[in-house]
């Protein structure tokens, strides 16, 4: 079994399918949202893939090495507890785990030099650690899923 994230996410010959099963885990996280804060994510995701279609995947991909790192800690300390869910585990961690992402984001989002990525993700962003930590358990279950095949 791998001992860091960087082994179980990023290896070249996982990497791919772990790409396409974040996608699928962020199209769910958008798909559960209700109410008016729903709405607006449903409304702004819609619009960020009509801006450029491929671009979930595609910064999915490029984020995923800053997020294995950002999450790093939070899998050493989980692993060093004994382990068992990790969604689990990050879920119980929220706050901490949200930020740590989210300063993932928040970076790469400063450095664009797309001002329709930076509208998007200013409406967004208010949000965006309640949705994170809502995210955490379904995040924490994928990474079990790819530990488990290393």
């Amino acid at each position: 079994m791998a001992d860091t994230l960087k082994e179980i996410l990023l290896d070249s010959s996982r990497r791919p399918a772990v790409v396409t099963d974040l996608q699928g885990l962020v199209d769910e996280e958008v798909s559960d949202k209700g109410g008016v804060s729903g709405a607006v994510v449903k409304t702004s995701f819609a619009a960020v893939k009509k801006i450029k279609p491929g671009i979930i995947p595609a910064a999915v991909d490029s984020l995923l090495d800053d997020f294995a790192g950002a999450l790093e800690p939070f899998y050493g300390d989980y692993k060093t507890s004994g382990g068992g869910d990790f969604g689990a585990y990050l879920a119980g961690r929220g706050d901490e785990a949200s930020d740590a992402l989210l300063g993932v984001t928040d970076s790469r989002a400063e450095t664009s030099s797309r001002d329709s990525i930076k509208k998007v993700y200013g409406k967004l962003r208010p949000n965006g650690k309640k949705n994170v930590e809502e995210a955490l358990p379904r995040l924490g279950q994928l990474i079990d899923k790819h530990a488990a095949t290393v």
